[in-house]
């Protein structure tokens, strides 16, 4: 498993954020227009680690090149079971440059976008989410 995987798996967000790409590109699944650049995309994987409960990868898909990844991952927003997958692509350093992510069903999506929602909300009031 790639180290973005392991360290989300694990919870260990930081270690996540180190492995962005100063200029990532992050691709949400219930937000058309992307976010670029680590400062924009490392508050999201923070609340998104809130957020999912019972998160785990579950299949790994590599090109040849070891460039691109997709890591396929299950977990529940609230009451709602989601399936998902991460798509990765990594610059020649190494790092994440684009980072896509894909949920379903759409009942999960919403749900998901809801805590988020709420959870980015109180992060930028200063405030702890309920």
């Amino acid at each position: 498993m790639h180290l973005f995987g392991l360290a989300m798996a694990g919870h260990d967000v930081d270690t996540a954020v180190t492995l962005l790409a100063e200029d990532v590109e992050f691709r949400s699944p219930v937000v058309f227009t992307p976010y670029r650049g680590r400062d924009a995309v490392a508050p999201l994987l923070y609340a998104v680690a809130d957020v999912l409960q019972d998160f785990r990868y579950t299949r790994e898909i590599g090109s040849p090149d070891g460039r691109d990844l997709a890591l396929v991952f299950q977990a529940s927003a609230g009451d709602k079971k989601v399936e998902g997958c991460d798509f990765l692509h990594l610059d020649n350093s190494g790092l994440i440059d684009e980072l896509f992510v894909m949920i379903r069903p759409m009942s999960g999506a919403h749900a998901l976008a809801e805590a988020m929602k709420a959870r980015l909300e109180a992060a930028s009031s200063g405030r702890r989410p309920t």
